[in-house]
C-alpha cells in the first residue's frame, strides 16, 4: 500500500502527503507536532530526535532507512503468520493480537490515519467508523493465510456483517448464547441497539458463562463506538449478538 512505500526523500521546507505521513507517525511515536503536511522547524526536529532514539544518522531527512523505522509497527502487524495446525477462529485471533501488540490508534483527527486507512481501504474522517473495517481486515488476513474463501464478505458496515451471517447461517442471538459452549475463539460479536440495527462489532478472543474478552477497534477504555484505538476488553452478553466463525 502507499503508506508504506517512500517515494523520495523528504527534508525541511517539504509539502504534501507523505510529509502529513511522516507527521502522522512521529506522533504515534509521541513526537507530538502539528499534522498540516508542512516540512517545518518543528517536524524536522522531531525527525531528529526520532532518528537519534533509532541510533539512525540525526540529519533531519527522512530517507528510506528512517521511514522503514516509522512504518515497522504496520510493517510487523502486516507480517505473515505460520498457519500451523490453526483453524480460522485461532488465525483470526493470532493475527488480532498481532495488531493489538503495535498499539494502532488514530492521529491527526477522528478516524483518522494511517491505521484508520489500513483498515478502511484508505479512507478517513468523521464519516468512516472503523470498528467492522479492523474485523474485516484481520478476517482477510486470516483467510489469505488458510487460502480459504471468506465465510462472509467484508464491510464496513457493522449491519451487513450482521446481514450476511443470517443470510449464511453463522448469526447467533444474544438469547442463544451460552459462552464458551456456543462462541469459539475468533467469532465476532456485534453490539445491538435494535433487532436490525448494530453499532459495534470486535473478536472474541475467548467466551466464559457470563462475560467474554474481546479485541476491537475504534474504541476505547470506555467501549465507546466511536473510540480511538484497538484495545483488549472485557464485555457481557448484554445486547450482544455473534457471528459464529470457529
Amino acid at each position: 500500500m502507499s503508506d508504506l512505500v517512500l517515494d523520495k526523500e523528504y527534508k525541511k521546507g517539504a509539502k504534501g502527503k507523505k510529509v502529513r505521513l511522516i507527521q502522522e507517525w512521529l506522533c504515534l511515536y509521541g513526537y507530538h507536532i502539528v499534522v498540516d503536511g508542512d516540512f517545518g522547524d518543528a517536524t524536522y526536529a522531531a525527525v531528529r530526535l526520532f532518528q537519534k532514539e533509532k541510533k539512525l544518522k540525526a540529519g533531519g531527512i527522512v530517507g528510506n532507512k528512517t521511514f522503514e523505522k516509522l512504518v515497522l509497527p504496520m510493517t510487523k502487524a502486516l507480517a505473515e503468520i505460520s498457519p500451523g495446525k490453526k483453524g480460522l477462529g485461532q488465525m483470526v485471533v493470532a493475527y488480532a493480537e498481532q495488531h493489538l501488540g503495535q498499539h494502532p490508534r488514530e492521529v491527526g483527527g477522528q478516524n483518522k490515519g494511517p491505521w484508520v486507512r489500513l483498515y478502511m481501504q484508505g479512507n478517513e474522517g468523521s464519516d468512516w467508523p472503523w470498528c467492522a473495517g479492523f474485523v474485516s481486515f484481520i478476517l482477510k488476513q486470516a483467510c489469505k493465510t488458510l487460502n480459504m474463501p471468506l465465510p462472509i464478505p467484508p464491510s464496513f458496515s457493522c449491519d451487513s456483517l450482521a446481514f450476511s451471517a443470517q443470510e449464511r447461517g453463522l448469526f447467533l442471538k444474544e438469547s442463544e448464547a451460552k459462552g464458551k459452549n456456543t462462541i469459539g475463539p475468533g467469532s465476532l460479536f456485534l453490539v445491538r441497539r435494535t433487532p436490525t440495527d448494530w453499532v459495534h462489532t470486535g473478536i472474541i478472543l475467548s467466551a466464559e458463562d457470563d462475560i467474554f474478552h474481546s479485541i476491537e477497534g475504534n474504541t476505547n477504555d470506555d467501549g465507546d463506538r466511536e473510540g480511538y484505538e484497538v484495545c483488549w476488553r472485557i464485555r457481557n452478553y448484554a445486547s450482544k449478538d455473534f457471528i459464529l466463525l470457529a
